[in-house]
């Protein structure tokens, strides 16, 4: 299955806005503003669907944030879907979303994480369609760190293109911004100092292969079905194999261990030539710490484990394209991933 790109947006191309998961409350609507302000910025043109309500966990009825999210991917005037964030239960559009039409369509970018992993990766597995694990619309009013890109950039890029990240070295340790509060914010404030951590051994790594993951607490949900069927996405890509990437948003050490050795068992990370973990403020246990539950679980894979990648719910993002090739270094120096869109 070849992965299929969607073309790159230029100005005036229209981005929609909807909540295939959770909506946007009424005292958070000024920081939505601010973030649409910030996509219009870049000469693009928002449209905002009917599912954005934010008084309960879901937007709208699965049926009708089924049919609002295909519509979207499916129109040809439409060139990138981006919600505002996750949430809790996007697992109920799987069945309700009209795959033959996805499919057919011309690609479109899908942009988010967290609950937007649930759509996101299987939209890969099951269609070819690249899409982006990174920020979602109400982190796109900060500034990028230097050495990062923010998903703005990588969507106007052409299919072959070639882009390189690396750690920034700082990372948010002290939460989240109150948007109800300060829904103008633009700066992170990445108070603590850390990168990348190798969790199997020591050494250089550098190795290669197709991007593919998300929230662990989302797709721990899919494997073994055939929205997650990771295997048979990596036997369409053989010989070259995969880079699998996982996150924590917030279960403690205990449940996380559990949860990665149950996707191991479903052959989640059988063609992983490594993995890549992201930096969790997800809790340890008493006797476990989130690194030791997953090398618990994924040590015995024998496949290099990367640990503090950004890459998950803890500021600032590094956006990762599922589909892509990836190139993974990671030296006592050099902490660097990057990505072709070929």
């Amino acid at each position: 299955m070849p992965i299929r790109y969607p073309r790159p947006l230029r100005p005036g191309d229209r981005v929609a806005v909807t909540s295939p998961s959770s909506g946007v409350a009424k005292e958070l609507r000024e920081r939505l503003d601010v973030a649409i302000r910030a996509v219009e910025a870049r000469g693009y043109e928002v449209v905002v669907g009917r599912c954005m309500d934010g008084t309960g966990h879901v937007s709208a009825p699965a049926a009708d944030r089924a049919e609002e999210l295909t519509a979207m991917l499916t129109d040809p005037d439409i060139r990138a879907v981006v919600p505002p964030w996750g949430g809790e239960t996007a697992i109920d559009l799987l069945p309700l979303l009209d795959w033959d039409r996805l499919r057919e369509a011309e690609p479109t970018w899908l942009v988010g994480f967290s609950d937007v992993s649930t759509v996101l990766t299987p939209l890969t597995l099951l269609t070819g369609t690249a899409t982006l694990h990174g920020n979602n619309l109400m982190d796109t009013p900060y500034r990028t760190p230097d050495g990062l890109l923010s998903w703005p950039d990588i969507v106007a890029l052409p299919e072959g293109s070639r882009f390189a990240q690396t750690s920034p070295g700082r990372y948010r340790a002290g939460g989240w911004d109150d948007y109800r509060t300060h829904p103008r914010v633009r700066e992170y404030a990445l108070d603590a100092v850390g990168t990348w951590t190798r969790l199997d051994g020591d050494g250089d790594v550098e190795v290669e292969g197709r991007l593919v993951g998300g929230c662990v607490e989302m797709l721990c949900n899919l494997a073994g079905t055939p929205y997650g069927d990771v295997a048979a996405f990596a036997r369409a890509h053989a010989p070259e194999g995969l880079l699998v990437y996982v996150e924590a948003a917030e279960d403690n050490a205990f449940t996380i261990c559990r949860t990665l050795h149950g996707m191991r068992l479903a052959g989640f990370f059988d063609a992983a030539n490594a993995i890549l973990v992201g930096r969790t403020a997800a809790p340890d246990a008493d006797t476990l710490t989130q690194h030791e539950a997953v090398l618990d679980a994924l040590g015995l894979l024998g496949v290099p484990i990367i640990a503090d990648v950004e890459c998950g719910h803890v500021p600032p993002y590094l956006p990762l394209v599922n589909g892509a090739r990836g190139r993974v270094v990671h030296t006592a120096t050099r902490h660097e991933l990057v990505q072709t869109l070929d």
